[in-house]
């Protein structure tokens, strides 16, 4: 701004010199302030092309942190409503019968869900997603009979946390376990029948699969 206020005056004063010397037929402007003038002018230039790249800059950087701004409140905002999870099923929607054996480890699908509060729990494929990041706390049962052994990995993602298993020579036997883990958003939580192992379900539900949010991080 200072520089805009200046130049006018410089002109004045040029103005006024030259009509001074004029009758002494002096030149209407000396050579030192044409160049002085010159010097200006691309000085002038060059400080707004600098305010342009600095305000283009700070624009860039305020947009980025508001944009942080914005997906920090959605995840607060996220973690605020999504207060309560908890979710526990068995094996069979209906009737009886046995899952397994099979030569490699498969997903069980819990089909009978009785409860589902938060719907991270899905059904139709036996997983478990985290909707938030935070502490959750699962349980697992498997039923079967002295036929064949009865066991089932808990599984986040694909990593193996814990094996319920259990095996005797007559009547029918049962394993359980339970473990504590910290979720991302979209971990996913499975149990997954024990290679060559069956388990048995009915009415009375006996293969069964829970787990609820602990709190949140």
């Amino acid at each position: 701004m200072k520089i805009i206020m200046f130049l006018p005056l410089l002109l004045l004063v040029c103005s006024v010199s030259a009509d001074q010397t004029e009758t002494a037929g002096q030149q209407s402007c000396p050579q030192d302030t044409h160049a002085a003038l010159r010097e200006l002018t691309i000085s002038l230039a060059l400080q707004t092309e600098r305010i342009t790249v600095l305000q283009r800059e700070q624009g860039t950087s305020l947009e980025t942190e508001l944009q942080n701004q914005r997906t920090e409140a959605n995840q607060k905002n996220q973690q605020q409503h999504v207060k309560q999870v908890a979710f526990s099923a068995s094996l069979l929607d209906q009737g009886e019968g046995y899952t397994g054996p099979s030569n490699t480890q498969s997903t069980l699908i819990f089909k009978h869900v009785v409860t589902n509060i938060g719907n991270a729990y899905n059904k139709h494929t036996g997983i478990f997603t985290a909707p938030v990041r935070g502490a959750y706390h699962f349980d697992w049962r498997v039923y079967g009979d002295y036929h064949t052994a009865a066991g089932a990995y808990l599984f986040r993602n694909e990593e193996k946390i814990f094996l319920a298993y259990e095996t005797q020579s007559h009547g029918w036997t049962s394993a359980s376990d339970g473990a504590s883990l910290l979720l991302e958003v979209g971990d996913q939580v499975s149990v997954r029948l024990w290679a060559f192992a069956k388990v048995y379900d009915s009415e009375n539900h006996l293969t069964t699969f829970s787990g609820h949010l602990i709190f949140t991080m």
